[in-house]
Order: C-alpha cells, then structure tokens, then sequence
C-alpha cells in the first residue's frame, strides 16, 4: 500500500513535466495523448490569457512568433512561488528579469516595461489603507511629517516605458529617467502623471524613510550640493499640490499611548 501514494506523485511529476515541455519530457505511461493535450492547452491558454491582458504593450512590441515563444518559455522555466491568478504578473516579471541577466536576447528595457504595464493592475488590486485617525488632513507638511497616500506610487525608470511602442523601441536609454506618479482616485480610477526629479525626490522617501518635511528637504539639499533654502518655498509648493490631488493625505498625528 505505501507505494501507492509515491506512484501517483510519480504520476502528477510526469504530467507536470510534460505540460511545461512536451517536445523534450516523457508522458506518464497509460495516459492517452489526446487527454494530455488537453491539459497543456488548458493550462498556456489560462496562463497566456492571464500575461495578455496585463502585458498588451509586450505582446504587440516584436509580433505573435516572440509573445507565444515567451510564454512557452516562461511556463518551461520558471518555478512560480503562488497559486494566485492576480499575482502570476509579478512571477512574468521576476522571470524577465531573470531572463535578461541571464543574456538571452531580448529588448532591454523588457522587465522595466512589465513592471510599469503590471503597476496599474498592481495599485488597483491594493488594498492598503491608512487609518485616518492617525492623519491630519490640514497639518503643516514641512514642519509635519507628511504621508503619501498607499494609493499613490513614485516609480522611476531608466528607460522611457511610458512611450514605448512597436513603432519606439529604443536601444540605448535616456540620459534622464522616467519618474512618474501612479494613483488610484476615490472612484478606483487609476492614472499616471510625470515627476520631475524633485517631485521624485520628495514623495520617494516620505514612502521609504518618513521624516519632516523639512528634513526631507535639507537631506535633498545635501545630496544635490544645494542650499536648503533654494528647496524649501518650491517643495511646500509641490508638496501642497500634492495634498490638493490626494497623493499626499496630510500629517501623521502623534497617537498618546
């Protein structure tokens, strides 16, 4: 009885084995082919379906023959780490990136690109909130410490993936980044806007390594080899600008214990 058990294991292994690459792996003995297709074609038509809809952008850049070889590829090689649907996208992009320090050929800038095109799926799904107890709405962002909404994400890139297209493929990047903001409105709406270099620098650690306004400020000035007075009257502008369109919510409170 106890080799029961092992046998099927040995059974599912071969299947799985087969699914991923039926040209080179060996079918389990006693399955007809005609079923075994149908649980290849059923599993790439899932996964395809899924990589479709959340990387049009990849999928049009080099025709049909590169997409279909991606995602064979993809299914052949990569272990994914969840058995979730929603975040099979990140799996696409952790391979992409392992494929490209690996050497094998493919557009450059190709995991920047799936990460910018998953991002909007990505900031829709999150569910992350702040409690709004802890937050001063009208608190005074440079002497505060301002909170970057869990809906609103600086990104930043070295390659322009915004304006990538069949007909804009660059081979080498720009000499600046792309930064932009990525934000779910009230109504689950989601839209980027570009940053510039000091909208980045701001929102970017008030995320990573919250602290005043201010501070945020003089640690920007130094790093730029400005005066900090240069910074301040622009970054309360920007900051506010920000509070007004809701990427910013206000202030953390001081919570008594």
């Amino acid at each position: 009885m106890p080799a029961a058990p092992e046998t099927l294991r040995q059974q599912q292994l071969a299947l799985a084995h087969w699914i991923r690459d039926p040209a080179n792996q060996t079918p389990p003995p006693g399955m007809e082919p005609r079923r075994l297709q149908v649980y290849r074609e059923l599993i790439r038509n899932t996964v395809a379906g899924l990589l479709s809809s959340q990387f049009p952008v990849i999928r049009r850049l080099r025709g049909e023959a590169f997409w279909n070889a991606l995602i064979d590829d993809f299914i052949r090689e990569h272990r994914a780490q969840t058995p979730l649907f929603p975040e099979v996208g990140q799996e696409f992009i952790a391979y992409l990136s392992a494929r490209a320090e690996s050497g094998r050929g493919d557009p450059p800038f190709l995991p920047e690109l799936a990460h910018y095109e998953w991002a909007e799926l990505g900031i829709a799904l999150s569910d992350e909130v702040e409690d709004p107890a802890s937050i001063d709405p009208q608190g005074d962002l440079m002497q505060g410490v301002p909170v970057l909404s869990p809906q609103a994400w600086p990104l930043a890139y070295v390659w322009p993936v915004d304006r990538l297209r069949p007909e804009h493929q660059p081979d080498a990047p720009p000499a600046e980044p792309t930064l932009l903001l990525l934000q779910r409105a009230a109504d689950h709406s989601v839209r980027f806007a570009r940053l510039d270099p000091l909208g980045f620098a701001l929102l970017e650690p008030i995320r990573s390594a919250p602290d005043t306004g201010l501070a945020l400020v003089q640690r920007l000035a130094a790093a730029w080899g400005l005066e900090a007075d240069a910074l301040i009257a622009p970054a309360a502008a920007l900051l506010a600008a920000m509070r007004e369109r809701g990427a910013v919510l206000g202030t953390r409170c001081v919570i008594p214990r």
